[in-house]
């Protein structure tokens, strides 16, 4: 500031500090251009990374301790500590799976034995170490906190932790958004063998990817977070895995919520020679926010007074209501923002098991739903037009073709018009 109302231009070095400072402070953020097909911006970028990024001690990093209820602690960065390391990036190599890990804490080397804090738990040793170097490797023993290496011969998933084994850490999980978009995939060579290699390859490297079987057409579907991602994943299909295949049209993911609160009382009675199945539910359910319907995902609340129905079913209730929102009344997709209160019931000393509480709820919530106003919600997109303003006009007329809502447009020679679009409408839109 001094400078500036001097007006004397501040040294380099001043002036990268006080980028650095801004930077770290989530203050600003510095934008490099360049290109790297032709290698134009690349090494600025580079440098301005070393610059301007903080180093690894410089940050405070936070991993979970499993062993104690998920209690959040801190990463020293310090190589002396106990090992963790994230596996961040997975990449099909002509050696197999290459897996790059950045360590947070502690050391590891070529050979060393690492445990995975997935679900397996498995213990893995590490053949061969590389550091890499654009499409260069360089073979390392061993590398310390705040380094980036690559490893051979692991089998993991995007997002693993790996830990020596003397702590039970796990890094905090990344937030993977909902896919907005699904395609229906035929290959052309129904036995082609790589096609489920390669599907399962993609979802491993990518939790954004989803695949999934749809039980009645029997179709392959596909889901991401746009047309263009879809897109790449059938490119590298035919490119990588000499599999062609063909895509359908693309699939929306709708979703269904309910506008008012509805009431349920329901009784699922089974009798069929011996023990039957007894279970009464009765409750209501409504949205979680009225202002903004289908916000949140799914709250259950229990508030039964007394024993009418034994605690040891209420979980098995809540289960079946998750099980009935995964398929709505109106057009069979998902049901959020709902909240399930249940207040009273009623139970069997010798009918009443889970099964038959799962199945009351699920009957209540279709009984309720009937009543609850339900209103189809589908995904809008945030849309901006760059024109020129004497096409100012035409782009709004496009917009408005497609069903979409203009909300703002400035500019004078150059308009940007911002508008909501629904995704359904956008397909091919450029």
């Amino acid at each position: 500031a001094e400078f500036y109302l001097a007006e004397e231009e501040p040294p380099l070095g001043v002036l990268r500090a006080a980028i650095r400072r801004q930077t770290i402070a989530n203050a600003i953020t510095p934008v490099f251009m360049g290109s790297a097909f032709k290698n134009k911006g690349v090494q600025p970028l580079l440098d301005g990374v070393v610059s301007y990024l903080p180093a690894p001690t410089e940050v405070t990093n936070c991993a979970l301790d499993l062993d104690k209820d998920e209690k959040q602690v801190g990463l020293t960065g310090v190589s002396s500590d106990p090992f963790v390391g994230l596996a961040f990036k997975l990449e099909e190599g002509k050696f197999g799976q290459l897996t790059y890990m950045r360590i947070y804490q502690g050391k590891v080397g070529r050979g060393d034995t690492i445990q995975s804090m997935a679900a397996d738990r498995r213990k893995v040793r590490i053949p061969r170490l590389v550091r890499m170097h654009a499409n260069e490797m360089e073979d390392v023993e061993s590398v310390g906190a705040g380094d980036i290496v690559a490893m051979f011969g692991v089998d993991c998933a995007s997002g693993t932790t790996f830990t020596d084994g003397k702590t039970k850490l796990s890094m905090t999980s990344m937030f993977v958004p909902d896919p907005v978009i699904s395609l229906a995939l035929v290959p052309a060579d129904k036995n082609a063998p790589n096609f489920s290699k390669a599907l399962g390859r993609f979802t491993k490297e990518d939790p954004t990817f989803r695949v999934h079987t749809d039980d009645e057409s029997g179709q392959t579907i596909i889901s991401g977070m746009g047309e263009l991602h879809l897109e790449i994943y059938v490119e590298r299909l035919k490119r990588e895995y000499g599999v062609e295949c063909s895509t359908g049209n693309p699939k929306v993911a709708f979703r269904e919520t309910a506008s008012t609160r509805s009431k349920f009382a329901y009784t699922h009675k089974k009798q069929s020679g011996g023990s039957g199945q007894f279970g009464r539910v009765e409750g209501y359910l409504e949205p979680i926010s009225s202002d903004a319907l289908g916000q949140g995902a799914y709250e259950f609340d229990n508030q039964l007074v007394g024993n009418m129905i034994p605690p040891e079913f209420v979980t098995a209730i809540d289960k079946g209501f998750r099980e009935a929102m995964l398929k709505g009344t109106l057009t069979g997709s998902p049901v959020m923002g709902m909240r399930v209160v249940l207040q009273d019931g009623l139970a069997h000393a010798v009918d009443s098991n889970e099964l038959a509480f799962r199945a009351a709820a699920q009957g209540a919530f279709k009984q309720a739903m009937a009543t609850a106003k339900p209103v189809l919600l589908e995904p809008l997109m945030s849309t901006e037009v760059a024109v020129p303003a004497e096409f100012q006009g035409t782009a709004v007329a496009l917009v408005s073709q497609r069903k979409g809502t203009v909300n703002s447009m400035e500019g004078a020679e150059f308009v940007t018009i911002d508008a909501d679009v629904p995704l359904e409408s956008m397909f091919g839109f450029s």
